[in-house]
């Protein structure tokens, strides 16, 4: 194991700005032209004022905010602006020149300074960039903002597992292994701020994973400050029986306690209160997964050692998932299956028996997440370095990522089926497909589906047949089957087959809009049927004008906002049309899939 290290002056440096483009330009374009401004919310933590402050960078504009400790005091979020003792009709009047106001943390406005913001939407001539969060107590006037449709909002959703995962890279500055990047996700709940601070405190504790250029986090969660403040603020307000009932649940994770063997009148107002969950057969666990930390953390040593679980205790319950993962298999539905003693024991660097490991890396392949499946292998070839199931599951990870060149334990295993996917990675179809011999479905995802014509079932035997017949359509009605079980590496490969199979230009397209967002959710598969010209990239810069150019800029609006000239723009654009197989500006609208505002 190697320890991870860094300059300590690189930690002090914000993390860049990352998976949030197409929300950033939605609030650039309701900052610009006749548009009035627009209104985000979301969830505490989730980067809503970081959103703000790109999309306002380098723009001319006035910035207030509310805070807690002056709710009480009229027009105190435009003290810095604004003279004292002002009424809001001359309030209104001296900020009527203001062209642009950034109006952040509006749920904390005092009710002076919510209305002259509300005012300022009625008579738009300021452009507002209202900033609030949800769950929280929000002042009338700015509520009525979007109720009363005066500006369009975006409800800033969590960031979604994949993206967290690139600004986990970018943050840390080393790429953080699949086990990793879904624990802290789990933890931290879509709060940036949190997910931040939990990467700094395991910084020190990282250990590259070997044979690969990432970087694991085993062992307990660090109860740092901003960990016990969070969880605290809650947690402090238990009393005695409340806190020790809570306690009892803590020691008892990963495994859930039966409500019958705690007082039910305290597990009824923990429950009202939001810190513990119980499920329909009883079971009781923590409503949020830093609590645990924290109770045990606070515990002494000695009811520590009495009332904690060990890897051995959860025997049982690990074969009980290992049993759901496998009947998801066999009925073809590999949509996500709650799996916390597995999860628990990697996260405690436990050993993780190898079939365990190689269900949870075949379940995750089927459901094309590559990178984790890969991941799970390996932890069980940690303490089982010859396990032929493991070393399969790694090496059909490694080949329908396209790696020509597998680990040498991987490319060392016999199974047929890994022997299809490296041959198919190598781009030798022919000795790919003579290389089947267990699964024709192979065959069905490499392009050949008369060799299972008869020999499938189910949605496999529908996706063989439409192939067959050149049926897009019906390749897309497959496509949305597997999705709807979780097969999101079939389901991409389906819609890509359709592409080529579509006689109307704009089905294609559709068709080629939902393979590649499929595609990007499974962690790097590159298989053949994802690898065609079809499934052509955009460039980033691509990417970004074919977005302004859906949304009705012109390409002189482009060229000024991106500080492009006109003729580089038209020059992007006609390459995309080119590797999009977009005839005209017009189809535009069916290749580009941009977040909506919503009202409440």
């Amino acid at each position: 194991m190697t320890p991870f290290a860094r300059d300590a002056k690189t930690l002090e440096l914000p993390w860049p700005f990352t998976g949030r483009e197409d929300e950033l330009e939605l609030v650039r374009r309701a900052l610009t032209g006749s548009r009035h401004g627009i209104v985000v919310t979301g969830p505490a933590g989730t980067g809503k004022t970081r959103l703000a402050t790109e999309a306002l960078r380098g723009a001319d504009c006035v910035k207030v905010a509310g805070t807690p400790e002056t709710r009480q005091l009229p027009f105190a979020a435009f003290a810095p602006v604004l003279p004292e003792s002002v009424s809001l009709h001359r309030a209104l009047h001296l900020l009527s020149g203001t062209r642009l106001l950034l109006v952040d943390d509006a749920h904390l406005l005092d009710d002076a300074s919510a209305a002259l913001v509300h005012q300022l939407a009625v008579h738009g001539r300021t452009r507002l960039l209202v900033v609030a969060t949800d769950g929280v107590p929000v002042p009338g006037a700015i509520s009525r903002l979007w109720t009363g449709e005066l500006l369009p909002r975006l409800a800033l959703e969590p960031l979604p597992r994949d993206e967290t995962a690139l600004l986990l890279t970018a943050g840390a500055g080393q790429g953080l292994e699949p086990l990793t990047v879904g624990r802290l996700y789990r933890l931290c709940r879509g709060d940036l701020r949190l997910l931040r601070d939990l990467v700094g405190a395991v910084r020190e504790l990282l250990v590259r994973v070997p044979g690969t250029d990432t970087w694991a986090w085993r062992g307990p969660v660090p109860v740092t400050a901003t960990v016990r403040e969070r969880a605290g603020r809650v947690l402090d307000r238990a009393c005695p029986e409340e806190r020790e009932t809570l306690e009892r649940v803590a020691f008892g994770e990963p495994l859930p306690l039966d409500a019958d063997d705690l007082d039910l009148r305290v597990l009824e107002r923990l429950e009202a209160d939001g810190l513990v969950h119980v499920d329909d057969l009883g079971a009781v666990r923590l409503a949020h997964p830093l609590h645990g930390p924290v109770l045990r953390a606070a515990a002494g040593r000695l009811r520590a050692k009495r009332l904690a679980r060990t890897p051995d205790s959860c025997a049982t319950a690990l074969a009980a998932e290992s049993a759901a993962l496998s009947r998801g298999i066999a009925q073809d539905d590999v949509r996500e299956v709650p799996t916390p003693v597995g999860e628990w024991l990697v996260a405690e660097g436990a050993t993780v028996p190898a079939g365990h490991a190689a269900l949870r890396a075949r379940f995750a392949r089927l459901r094309g997440e590559l990178r984790e499946a890969a991941a799970w292998a390996r932890e069980g070839l940690r303490d089982a370095a010859d396990d032929p199931s493991c070393r399969t599951e790694l090496a059909l990870a490694a080949a329908q990522s396209g790696e020509v060149s597998t680990e040498p334990d991987a490319g060392a295993s016999a199974d047929a089926g890994a022997g299809v996917w490296r041959a198919a990675a190598r781009g030798d179809l022919d000795a790919a497909l003579e290389a089947i011999t267990g699964d024709p479905y192979d065959a069905v995802r490499l392009g050949a589906p008369e060799r299972a014509l008869g020999r499938l079932t189910g949605v496999f035997a529908a996706h063989a047949d439409a192939l067959a017949r050149g049926d897009g359509p019906a390749l897309d009605r497959v496509a949305e089957q597997w999705e709807e079980r979780g097969f999101l590496l079939f389901a991409a490969e389906a819609r890509a087959q359709a592409v080529a199979t579509h006689r109307d230009p704009r089905a294609a397209r559709v068709s080629r809009t939902r393979a590649v967002a499929l595609a990007r959710r499974c962690q790097g598969a590159r298989t053949p049927a994802l690898s065609g010209p079809a499934l052509g990239e955009l460039t980033a810069r691509q990417r970004q004008i074919v977005t302004l150019a859906a949304a009705g800029l012109s390409n002189r609006q482009i060229a000024q906002q991106l500080t492009l000239s006109v003729r580089t723009v038209g020059n992007h654009l006609y390459s995309a049309y080119a590797r999009l197989g977009a005839g005209d500006r017009d189809a535009l609208s069916w290749l580009v899939e941009q977040p909506e505002t919503r009202s409440a």
